[in-house]
């Protein structure tokens, strides 16, 4: 149920009737008429945009529209009044029982309730992570896993057929790195002194595969050339690290459905198929690039190239996918690797991306409008910094890790729900700061605690009431006499609820599953002032003494509270409380 859009449908009904009838011209397009909360809860429960966008088309003036569409909405029994506003909106007030009516329904769905048929099955494809396999992930790579896995659950509870997918990037010079670095951990465990010269890995986290890799080969390979163990090292290394990826999203409760090495797309044809679809399209050509202002990328080259023409999809330049020596550039195996996606059927891609891939956008959006002929959109998220304080100072190093604080640091100081919380209380492309101390304040300001104390406090209301001998199951409870929450703070709570189901769709239609976290902060503070008005005015506890029929009214509400928050927090990835320790 979305009460929203049910009154939107009441007022698309009614501008009908006012065309049947000749207060408005007809063939109208009623699809930007929309009804939402009004932006001051003062002027009414709902607002419509619908006289100030058909004004125009309608050549009449917005209050004149208004004013007749106010007269046919206040027939309908939902529809306290109806007041038009300012130039022509529409303020509605609604009747009580459509509020009431929301506990029953929240109780009677569960956590069905704001599920959504949106997506209707459409296969979306959610690529995240995707680190280079040569360490453990680090507080960067946290915040886009949170990002991701919260997205895909967003989307799959709006109705997308959703993949989680992570991109190995095991085909560059990256792992080559990792081989000669792993080599030399190799030969400590062989008792040599490693030789952890610039540009290796400095981490301990490779010590346990230098010995491994001595159980492996004994001390077969000392002093052996390195063409003779850099295939058979990299190998073990890259599967070495990306086991501890997955134990350390594991640690996160992140769980990818699929996993897509870069490699295999070489040797194999299928870069030179998705550039031969290019090319086919009239979109590969030799040339040269003009030198770029400013610093060089790494992919420009003073000669003649193999370039993608990405300026007829909106890119800045055209790209090259192949150098003047016949190598590939990096961008070659990820338009091949965007192009398996479109050929296995997926309606819709996204890519969530570090900050630092911000000029990768136009380029990757270009590659995947050509090679779908425009029938796949992608959209691209890119997740800004967090920077992580400790007692105030800034906090950088791990030393497992040699450089960076890693996903599983967090994780083990403040645990997997406070982290992927947190993460979603900012939006994506804005940076984050991430304080040990305070993401476990007990406090108002602390989002995290705000919204399980709210549940908490549910949780501890069903308790007393059933030590108070009262029945509190949801079917129970949703047969109620409701009509007894007629208190304005309590018919608060009840709005608030209402908006559940917009909500889901809103933030599934932009990709953004940090609304869900902003939402739910503002369910628990409506909630708890609920609960803190109670200590002034008996009649607004949820239990009251000796009346059973008005306490399970009250406990309807408090549950229907409890039922959207475990909904919102299951998207979020997130485990309700039921006790605050």
């Amino acid at each position: 149920m979305n009460l929203f859009s049910d009154l939107r449908v009441l007022v698309v009904d009614m501008l009908a009737q006012m065309s049947a009838e000749g207060d408005l011209p007809e063939g109208l397009d009623f699809a930007n008429v929309a009804v939402e909360p009004p932006r001051d809860a003062a002027h009414g429960d709902m607002a419509t945009n619908a006289a100030m966008v058909l004004a125009k088309p309608a050549r009449m003036k917005p209050r004149d529209i208004a004013d007749k569409l106010a007269l046919k909405l206040a027939t309908d029994p939902r529809i306290v009044s109806a007041e038009v506003a300012g130039p022509g909106f529409l303020n509605l007030r609604l009747a009580p029982s459509e509020w009431q009516r929301i506990v029953k329904t929240a109780l009677s769905d569960g956590v069905a309730y704001g599920r959504s048929d949106l997506g209707q099955g459409k296969k979306v494809n959610v690529e995240f992570v995707s680190a280079n396999p040569t360490g453990p992930m680090h507080v960067g790579h946290t915040r886009g896993a949170v990002f991701g896995d919260a997205l895909a659950s967003l989307l799959d509870y709006a109705g997308f057929n959703v993949t989680r997918e992570y991109y190995i990037n095991d085909g560059g010079s990256q792992v080559d790195v990792l081989a000669r670095s792993a080599y030399e951990r190799y030969r400590e465990a062989n008792g040599k002194e490693p030789e952890i010269v610039e540009g290796l890995y400095p981490g301990d986290y490779l010590i346990p595969v230098g010995e491994a890799l001595k159980e492996k080969y004994g001390a077969t390979l000392l002093d052996k050339p390195e063409s003779d163990w850099l295939i058979d090292i990299r190998d073990f290394a890259t599967a070495a690290m990306m086991e501890m990826i997955r134990q350390d999203l594991a640690s996160l409760g992140v769980a990818m459905d699929v996993y897509y090495s870069e490699k295999s797309l070489y040797g194999t044809g299928q870069i030179e198929a998705a550039l031969e679809r290019l090319k086919g399209l009239d979109l590969i050509y030799r040339g040269t690039l003009e030198p770029p202002k400013g610093k060089l990328p790494e992919d420009w080259e003073a000669r003649e190239q193999t370039l993608f023409k990405s300026t007829d999809y909106g890119d800045d330049v055209d790209r090259p996918v192949q150098k003047s020596d016949g190598a590939w550039t990096y961008f070659a195996p990820d338009i091949a690797y965007h192009w398996t996606k479109v050929e296995r059927g997926f309606d819709m891609l996204i890519d969530v991306f570090g900050a630092d891939h911000g000029g990768y956008v136009k380029r990757m959006k270009a590659a995947v409008a050509a090679l779908s002929e425009g029938r796949v959109p992608l959209d691209i998220k890119l997740i800004q910094l967090v920077k992580l304080y400790k007692n105030g100072e800034p906090f950088k190093m791990s030393k497992r890790a040699g450089t960076f604080v890693t996903l599983r640091d967090v994780v083990e100081q403040v645990g997997a729900d406070v982290t992927r919380f947190h993460m979603l209380t900012r939006k994506n492309d804005a940076p984050l700061d991430f304080d040990f101390d305070k993401v476990l304040e007990q406090s108002k300001d602390n989002p995290v605690f705000y919204v399980q104390y709210a549940n908490a406090r549910v949780c501890s209301v069903l308790r007393k009431a059933v030590e108070a001998g009262l029945i509190v199951d949801d079917t129970t409870l949703a047969g109620a006499d409701l009509s007894l929450l007629g208190h304005e703070a309590e018919l608060d709570v009840a709005r608030k609820l209402a908006e559940w189901p917009r909500l889901v769709e809103i933030a599934a239609r932009h990709n953004e599953p940090h609304r869900v976290a902003f939402y739910l902060y503002d369910l628990a503070s409506a909630f708890h002032s609920l609960w803190n008005r109670g200590n002034e005015d008996m009649s607004l506890r949820f239990l009251q003494d000796g009346d059973a029929v008005t306490s399970q009214a009250k406990i309807a509400m408090a549950r229907a509270v409890s039922v959207v928050i475990s909904a919102g927090l299951g998207i979020l990835g997130v485990t309700p409380v039921e006790e605050m320790r």
